[in-house]
């Protein structure tokens, strides 16, 4: 596993890097991981990407007037998994599992969705009563792919059949038939992307009254529409507007318990800073209604 010590921008820049990780709030991860991408490539630097634009950012939210970065970032330096997929998965729970022990917010960047699967198992050793909320526009639920169990097309089979943790999965418009048997003999009922109305956030609450009190937020970014995140491995149309994640993080983050989260799937388009500055806001928003204002009791 390669560690990079040098020349990584924290979020948010220098002047909000938290040197002292004890006096932090919250942590960044950066796991710098693809493997075996079914179609774009380009999420191995997505991290960094992030960690880039999140520079141009300003610190208040213009929703609940508080400063995004008041608890304390620290950005750890990023990793990059080496090996066979199984053992890349095994090294990113090992580097996830210390913070959420010490009861830091942790936000993992990725990669490829494949990122999710080790600090999801290192969450559910932690914390009990724990599911996960899956943004995005694939059920992976294949039990392998690409001749690995441990592909990002597999992440939430490995969730539900080896962490053993109960899912809900919000924007899926894109699915395989080994995947439609699966859900139906597993009873499971995705919020599919036809399915929500653009007009009425109805839905959310009742995505929220399915979820235990604890809760592993995974943002696949490929779950918004490709006119919010053009820049990702598979741009399916049809998705969620930066809106409605934002409103669906406030009402998960004001009813429950979010642990840990990812954003994952970022694939840089050359030319244009949309995606990756969006995934920033989207970043921003998770430390606001996710963790300041529940802790805080500053919600709007």
């Amino acid at each position: 596993m390669k560690v990079h010590n040098k020349g990584f921008t924290p979020f948010g820049g220098l002047d909000h890097q938290t040197s002292n990780i004890d006096g932090a709030g919250i942590v960044v991860l950066p796991l710098c991981y693809e493997h075996a991408p079914s179609y774009g490539t380009g999420s191995r630097e997505g991290p960094c990407h992030i960690l880039e634009a999140s520079v141009q950012l300003e610190e208040i939210d213009e929703e609940a007037l508080v400063d995004w970065s008041a608890p304390g970032i620290h950005t750890v330096c990023p990793i990059s998994p080496a090996g066979i997929a199984e053992s890349a998965v095994q090294q990113m729970q090992a580097a996830a599992a210390p913070f959420m022990e010490k009861g830091k917010f942790l936000l993992c960047l990725g990669g490829d969705h494949a990122v999710s699967i080790g600090p999801i198992t290192a969450a559910s050793k932690i914390f009990s009563n724990l599911g996960v909320l899956q943004i995005d526009a694939h059920l992976d639920l294949r039990s392998e792919y690409n001749n690995s169990r441990y592909n990002h097309a597999c992440v939430m089979r490995r969730v539900v059949e080896d962490a053993g943790l109960p899912i809900t999965q919000v924007g899926i418009r894109s699915f395989s038939k080994e995947e439609l048997d699966y859900i139906t003999a597993r009873g499971f009922e995705p919020f599919f992307a036809h399915q929500i109305d653009p007009m009425d956030n109805e839905w959310m609450d009742r995505v929220v009254c399915r979820l235990p009190e604890n809760v592993y937020l995974t943002i696949d970014l490929d779950g918004l529409d490709p006119a919010a995140i053009p820049g990702t491995g598979t741009p399916e149309p049809g998705g969620l507007s930066y809106r409605q994640v934002v409103d669906l993080i406030k009402i998960l983050g004001k009813k429950k318990h979010i642990v840990a989260a990812d954003i994952t799937e970022l694939a840089k388009m050359e030319g244009t800073q949309v995606s990756e500055f969006t995934a920033a806001r989207i970043a921003a928003k998770l430390f606001v209604f996710g963790y300041i204002c529940p802790r805080w009791k500053n919600h709007p």
